[in-house]
């Protein structure tokens, strides 16, 4: 039995790449069973992938942001489109919902349909970050989970948890297994965006920062082992 009722999953475009090929089918397969198992623990649950494996805006000189960041929720949508179909495949009901009008593709965000959806079982897909540029999907990530009062809003990322220290080059930065938002604000450790901190914190939604190759991080998490980090 899962420790959480509902959840927000937060993961990286990068999960759904190989390296080589942006969108790579066996890399989409294989999030999708990871899903598939958490979704198993009965744990109601919503996703938000991020679009960094098509589209880094914010690295092309003389490009305006809101445009750059325009094309990356475009990014995010593609990469939403080809999980919710693996998610089919394998057997996971699922809907992919938009911050911006996108028909034919998907369907509008509209939150008593989400709340409908997550009651049901489904898993929905967000898709567009939060609709205006400027924000990251970290961000976008935040609202949504404030927004459909999840329990917490867990982070898939590079390293197994949250440091005092980047750990890739100090072999004696120290982890944390729980942290509070105010000190992660404070020493501006790089969790996820602040604005995204700042908003947990405020509406009281834990965070738990994983590593996106820890063998059944998630599910584990949500029963109560100490995996990664808790910022609450």
């Amino acid at each position: 039995m899962a420790k959480y009722k509902r959840i927000l999953l937060k993961i990286s475009g990068e999960a759904l790449s190989d390296g080589r090929t942006n969108i790579c089918g066996e890399s989409v397969a294989k999030v999708a069973e990871q899903i598939k198992s958490i979704a198993a623990t009965g744990v109601q649950l919503g996703v938000v992938v991020g679009g960094g494996n098509i589209w880094r805006g914010r690295t092309i000189d003389g490009m305006d942001r809101a445009t750059a960041d325009y094309i990356g929720m475009l990014a995010t949508v593609m990469n939403g489109l080809a999980l919710g179909e693996a998610l089919s495949t394998v057997g996971v009901q699922n809907r992919v919902v938009s911050s911006f009008a996108i028909d034919k593709v998907t369907e509008s965000y509209f939150l008593p349909d989400v709340l409908r959806y997550l009651d049901d079982g489904k898993t929905v897909i967000f898709v567009g970050g939060t609709g205006s540029p400027y924000f990251s999907t970290d961000t976008a990530a935040s609202l949504r989970a404030c927004e459909i009062h999840a329990d917490a809003l867990v982070c898939l990322k590079a390293v197994d948890g949250l440091y005092d220290s980047d750990p890739r080059f100090n072999p004696n930065a120290k982890k944390y297994q729980e942290i509070s938002y105010d000190k992660v604000i404070a020493d501006n450790l790089k969790a996820l965006d602040l604005t995204a901190i700042a908003m947990c914190r405020e509406f009281g939604v834990k965070i738990i920062a994983l590593g996106k190759d820890e063998p059944d991080g998630v599910v584990r998490a949500l029963k109560g082992e100490k995996v990664g980090t808790i910022i609450k």
